[in-house]
Parts: structure tokens; C-alpha cells; sequence
């Protein structure tokens, strides 16, 4: 055990100070077992020396059988004890750290997401934890057990007799030497096994994720060939975990074998010459049997140490990770006032990357309705990112209601908006849940505030599509819902809190136009008051505008009101004529 290893158990220091009562109860229980179990040889070597001595009634063999069996009674409620406490504590600290990484995943930024695969992190809260908890608990039990039993064996045979003892026990450096070599390949080939199974699982993930994509380009075969071989991967790394197992466990099976051996010959001898008796020697034969599991239990110990020491290092690595994105030590307040947003002379670069923005400049009053349109890749989700944090931008570039939005508290400024994204993401739930997500009040939910949502997004009227009405379940990401659908969820669960500022990134694209006419109609209606920022490609979408801004490249190319840019004839008066043209071919193929 390297001393690396080692010192990843401090991070359990609390869990083992919070559940100590459980776990000296369990170490309390453990040594009255062990030291039970060394009373029985006592019992059997008096039962052998009363039967060899050829002279007695087999009522006098009654006492030492009826010790057994009183012992053997202490043995079983005790291990059911120690099961209870050691068990009992592992398995609740093995919950607590699965609830703390879970929040500490919460806590994460947007990026570390980008960075870490899902797969990984299922692996690390799941087949990570459990070797943990295996480590703290059965762990735990194999060290105080084997050391227990080892040192009182030794004690107890040596006692009886030395010589026998001696030469019984010469077997055992070689054991030491062998644990110590077990201990070091055991904890680099536990956490290769531990890498690939993260990286199935991150196939697995991917591949029921994008089932959709799978099947409408006929690409099982492709993706049943990258989880074979990742799963072949994960076999041979447990195989070579096996192999080892597979050579220490025999080999220390064989030196106990040794032990007996000698215990058999040297004792015979002695008993044949007198100097002990043969229930000395039926003891002594025990003892030695006994002192086997110490030995395996060295392995054992090693073993889960190792392979704790391993996986809790992974858990660590995640839970040592600090949010890129954090609210202020003193977080700003704002004060009343006409200005919902204002952007000045904002440049922002993803790490390693080129520019996204530059230099933007731009105030959007409250109540306004705001147009951003702009080619793929000109930076106008990352632009809205900026305002709720999910990226930083640079200190004093982005203020919301006149405070910086490094200023505000996280939880505050993402208060102020009703965001839906480009993907639409839903999860596997009821639709009226998934609506309801975007209540931010505590209480049970509202079925007007539903109602009022899903007729603002148009999505009441596919009520009488859904088997169970808004109780029905979509399945995950939205799997059984259309695109149109998922979208219209999403701005419900937008629009559900009646946020100061609400956001919708290109979130009208899957819908038909007299659809998307509704939705905007209902919208300005409900909003009068209220800032909305629409990203959308489409002309139509932003003709209604107070303030339409062009992105190119990264930077503001055109602003002004709708009629303003037509007039102008730039990039906006470009799209407007070629889905006029678009919508008069459509019309006239009809």
C-alpha cells in the first residue's frame, strides 16, 4: 500500500468520527467472536485427553460439549452484531457520500461537463463508492479480525509449545513478502478496471441517448461493435485482476498447507515421546487451521484497501473540483430602474480558443421585445449564456437591472430568467411536471399556472393526443414526443415562473408558422411589461420586435428596428426577401 493510497482515506475522518458509536460496537463484537473462537480448541483438546486416556464416562464429555455449544451461541450473536454495526455504518456512509457528490455535481459549472464524460461520473457514484464501502466495511473487518486471531494464535500456540510452534510458523515471512507485493499490483490493476468501466458505461450512455440517430442511419452495427470492444476491455482488465487472485489465494493456501504439515509431523512426534498430549496436539491442529484465515485475510485486507484507496481517489478528484462560477463573498442588490440589460464592449473566447464575441455593445430597456439573428456559429447562444453565468464573461461587460453579473448572486440573477435552450431538453417525467420545473416558489403546484403556460405555448391543444393527458410520461430527453411538442413543453416550463426576462434561443424552429403566430401573439399580449429576447433564423419571428441585433462573426453588424434594417438592405433585408420568396413558392405549389 503506497502511502499515496493512504492518505485518501482522510476524507473519511468524519463519516468514521459521525458513525464511531456504530462502529466500536461492531470492533467490540468482532474481538468477543475471535476471542470465542479461540476457546474452542480448549473445549476439544479436554474432550480428546478424557476419551484417549481410555478411562472415563461419557457423562464427563458433557461439560466441555455443552461449552461449545454455549460459546458457539456468543459466536452467532456476535457476528449477527458486528454485521449489524460495521455493515450498517458503511452502508449509511456509502449513502452520504453518494447524496454529497451528487450535490457537489450540482455545484459544478457548465464547462466541467464539457470536460467530463457522464459515463464516468455514473461509474464513480456507483461501482466507485461501493468499493469504498466495501473497504470501511468488510475492509475493516478482515484487519481487526485476521490481526486479532493472528497475535492471539501465536500467542496461545507458543505457550503450548514453543518447539512445535517454531517450526510451524517459519512458513509465514514468505506470506508478508507476498501480501506486500499483492497490495502494489492489485491498486494500479483495480483502477484500469475502474477506467474501463467508466468508458462502457460513457458508450452505453451515448448510444440509448442518440437512439434516435442510431437507428435512422441503420448504425447498430457500428455501435455494437464500439461497446464490444469496450467491453472486452473491461474483461481483460478484471482478468488480470483475476490471474492475481488466482496465484496469491493458492499460493497462500498452499504455505497454510505447509503449517499443517509440519504442526501434523513435529506434534506426532511429540506426542510419541510425551512431552505433550494428543489433546494438545488435536488444539494445536486447530489453532493452525484457524490461523489460515488471518493469512487469506491479509489478502483480503490489502485487496480492499487498495481498491478503496483507487476509487475513493476518483471520488476525491470530483469532490476536490471547485465550481468555475461562484457568487461573491457580498452580492450586490439591484435597485429599481428602466434597464433590464445592458452589454458594454463585451469580447469573450472559450479557453484555447479563438474569439466568439467581440466587442459588444448593447442596452435593452425593460419591457422591450429583442431580435437576434445571425448565421451558425456568430455567437448569439454564447451571447445569452453571458447573462445567466452559465459562462463568465469578462468583470463589468454584462450587467442585468444595472449590477454586473459577477456581482449578483447565482441563484438571484438566474431568478430573473426563463430560459429555453436549443435542445429542448426534457426529462423522463409526467409533461406537466416537466412544465412545472419552472416554478421557482416552494408549494404545490399551480393547475392554473399550468394551463395559462401551455395555452401561452400552444401545447394544450395536443392535449387530447397524449394517452393520459398532462400525466402522460415522455419518454427520455422527449424521446416520444415531436420536435414541435418538445418545444412548446419547454417554453411552458419558461413561462410558467413569469420571469422579469424571458429567453427563447431559437426555440420556435420545429413549429409551423400558424403556430408560431400564436405563440408570439399570446406572448405579447402576456408580456406587455416584460423583457423577451428571441434568437430565431426566421424573419417572421422578429418582425414584431422593438430591437432586432444582427451577429456576424462575433459582432454586432446591424441594429435598429425591423422596418429600419429592411431599408437598409444588409443581412436582414437579405433573409427577409429569401423566406418571402420561400413562402410565395410554398404558397403558389399549394
Amino acid at each position: 500500500m503506497s502511502k499515496i493510497s493512504l492518505r485518501e482515506f482522510k476524507t473519511l475522518l468524519p463519516y468514521l468520527v459521525q458513525y464511531r458509536t456504530r462502529y466500536i460496537g461492531g470492533v467490540l463484537c468482532l474481538i468477543t467472536v475471535d476471542i470465542a473462537q479461540m476457546v474452542i480448541p480448549q473445549f476439544m483438546r479436554r474432550a480428546v485427553d478424557l476419551i484417549s486416556s481410555g478411562n472415563f464416562q461419557w457423562v464427563q464429555v458433557l461439560p466441555p460439549a455443552g461449552g461449545m455449544v454455549g460459546v458457539m451461541a456468543v459466536i452467532s450473536l456476535g457476528r449477527f452484531l458486528w454485521r449489524y454495526f460495521i455493515h450498517g455504518a458503511s452502508r449509511r456512509i456509502e449513502a452520504e457520500m453518494r447524496e454529497k457528490l451528487f450535490e457537489h455535481l450540482l455545484t459544478l459549472s457548465y464547462d466541467f461537463y464539457q470536460k467530463n464524460k457522464i459515463g464516468d461520473l455514473m461509474a464513480r457514484a456507483t461501482n466507485d463508492l461501493n468499493a469504498v464501502r466495501e473497504s470501511i466495511g468488510m475492509g475493516l473487518v478482515a484487519l481487526v479480525d485476521g490481526t486479532v486471531m493472528a497475535a492471539s494464535i501465536l500467542v496461545i500456540i507458543f505457550l503450548q509449545d514453543a518447539r512445535t510452534a517454531a517450526l510451524a510458523v517459519m512458513p509465514l515471512p514468505f506470506v508478508t513478502l507476498i501480501i506486500l507485493f499483492f497490495g502494489s499490483a492489485v491498486g494500479k490493476r483495480f483502477r484500469k478496471a475502474h477506467e474501463t468501466y467508466s468508458a462502457m458505461s460513457d458508450t452505453v450512455q451515448e448510444t440509448f441517448a442518440g437512439i434516435r440517430v442510431v437507428k435512422s442511419f441503420v448504425k447498430e452495427w457500428w455501435f455494437i461493435k464500439k461497446f464490444a470492444d469496450t467491453n472486452d476491455d473491461y474483461r481483460d482488465a478484471n482478468m488480470a485482476l483475476v490471474k492475481l487472485y488466482g496465484v496469491f489465494f493458492p499460493f497462500i493456501a498452499l504455505l497454510s498447507g505447509l503449517t499443517s504439515l509440519i504442526v501434523l509431523l513435529i506434534g506426532g512426534i511429540r506426542v510419541a515421546e510425551g512431552f505433550i498430549g494428543p489433546g494438545d496436539l488435536v488444539a494445536l491442529f486447530r489453532y493452525f487451521q484457524m490461523l489460515i484465515w488471518p493469512l487469506m485475510g491479509a489478502g483480503f485486507v490489502v485487496n480492499m484497501i487498495q481498491r478503496g484507496a483507487a476509487s475513493l481517489g476518483r471520488v476525491n478528484e470530483v469532490m476536490k473540483t471547485l465550481p468555475g462560477i461562484t457568487s461573491p463573498e457580498q452580492p450586490k442588490t439591484p435597485a429599481p430602474m428602466d434597464t433590464a440589460i445592458e452589454f458594454r464592449h463585451l469580447s469573450f473566447a472559450y479557453p484555447g480558443g479563438t474569439t466568439v464575441l467581440e466587442d459588444i455593445s448593447l442596452t435593452i430597456t425593460r419591457g422591450e421585445l429583442v431580435g437576434i439573428l445571425g448565421r451558425t456559429g456568430s455567437g448569439k447562444s454564447t451571447l445569452i449564456k453571458t447573462l445567466t453565468r452559465m459562462i463568465d464573461p469578462p468583470p463589468g461587460t454584462v450587467l442585468v437591472k444595472g449590477v454586473a453579473v459577477g456581482d449578483w448572486d447565482i441563484e438571484a440573477l438566474r431568478s430573473c430568467f426563463g430560459v429555453t435552450p436549443q435542445d429542448s431538453y426534457l426529462f423522463s417525467d409526467a409533461i406537466k411536471n416537466n412544465i412545472f420545473y419552472g416554478l421557482r416558489r416552494a408549494g404545490p403546484p399551480d393547475e392554473a399556472l399550468l394551463a395559462k403556460a401551455a395555452n401561452l405555448s400552444a401545447i394544450d391543444r395536443d392535449l387530447d393526443a397524449f394517452a393520459r393527458g398532462w400525466d402522460t410520461l415522455i419518454g427520455e430527453r422527449g424521446l416520444t414526443l415531436s420536435g414541435g411538442q418538445k418545444q412548446r413543453v419547454a417554453i411552458s416550463r419558461a413561462v410558467i415562473g413569469e420571469p422579469e426576462i424571458l429567453i427563447l434561443d431559437d426555440a420556435l424552429s420545429a413549429v409551423d408558422a400558424e403556430t408560431e403566430k400564436r405563440i408570439l401573439t399570446g406572448l405579447l399580449k402576456e408580456r406587455q411589461g416584460k423583457t423577451t429576447i428571441i434568437i430565431s433564423h426566421r424573419v417572421s419571428t422578429l418582425k414584431n420586435a422593438d430591437q432586432v441585433v444582427v451577429l456576424d462573426k462575433g459582432r454586432i453588424t446591424e441594429h435598429g428596428a425591423p422596418q429600419d434594417l429592411i431599408a437598409k438592405g444588409g443581412f436582414y433585408a437579405r433573409m427577409a426577401a429569401l423566406q418571402q420568396l420561400d413562402r410565395s413558392e410554398e404558397a403558389s405549389r399549394v
